[in-house]
């Protein structure tokens, strides 16, 4: 059994599909690889993968809707890549649990750059399946955040960030970290997208929104959760 992270390769370009398994091979990795959603959703439910590269132009299911089933039951980083550059095109594929978004074409060291990154962050927030913090509860496999015993429903970005601040028990988790966390390195500096989903977690878990007792801002630096 190997021991080296295994790449699943989503993609319907059987060109494409052999450059990408050609250069993960030549950095190392085991390459699994798909050319439809089916096939895909196969690989995950026989062997999941270590990380999985997704292109969303499938020929039998949207790229964020592949996304969407997989999160359900997995937790191993998503990266798109995909020729759509379109703002609202991203959003939808981090909403639908995607880590990281890579336009076409792409350099191939970045590509490798974002991986590693990915796989970095995979094992810590896997290795916790109960998260806790005062009166919030979080079941990371099952995916589901209760507070006061009350489950709320949330995005998967939402849950994302959610995840990152509850494994970090109450301390400042900073913007560049929760940047990098949810949406990959590539948006360290994107602080709006932030802000916006911040603003929608308080909406969700705190009494008042506006003087928020849970989901704390640590002015210029991040945030945390106070139990």
């Amino acid at each position: 059994m190997t021991s080296r992270p295994v790449v699943l390769v989503v993609e319907d370009d059987v060109e494409m599909r052999k450059v990408l398994v050609l250069a993960f091979q030549n950095h190392g990795y085991e390459v699994t690889e798909a050319g439809t959603g089916e096939q895909a959703l196969a690989q995950v439910r026989d062997a999941p993968p270590s990380v999985m590269t997704l292109d969303l132009g499938l020929p039998d299911i949207h790229g964020v809707e592949l996304a969407l089933t997989i999160r359900r039951k997995h937790e191993f980083p998503i990266i798109v890549l995909s020729a759509r550059a379109e703002e609202e095109q991203q959003i939808q594929a981090l909403d639908a649990g995607a880590n990281d978004y890579v336009t076409k074409p792409f350099r191939e060291e970045e590509l490798m750059a974002r991986v590693r990154a990915a796989l970095r962050l995979g094992p810590r927030v896997r290795e916790q399946r109960q998260l806790a913090l005062g009166d919030i509860r979080m079941d990371t496999i099952g995916r589901r955040v209760f507070l006061k015993g009350v489950e709320v429903e949330l995005t998967p970005t939402e849950f994302k960030l959610l995840q990152i601040l509850l494994g970090e028990a109450g301390r400042v988790v900073t913007h560049s970290q929760l940047l990098s966390g949810v949406w990959g390195p590539s948006s360290k500096n994107e602080v709006q997208y932030l802000r916006v989903y911040m603003r929608q977690l308080r909406a969700k878990l705190e009494e008042n929104a506006a003087r928020p007792k849970r989901l704390l801002t640590a002015l210029g630096v991040g945030y945390r959760v106070a139990p």
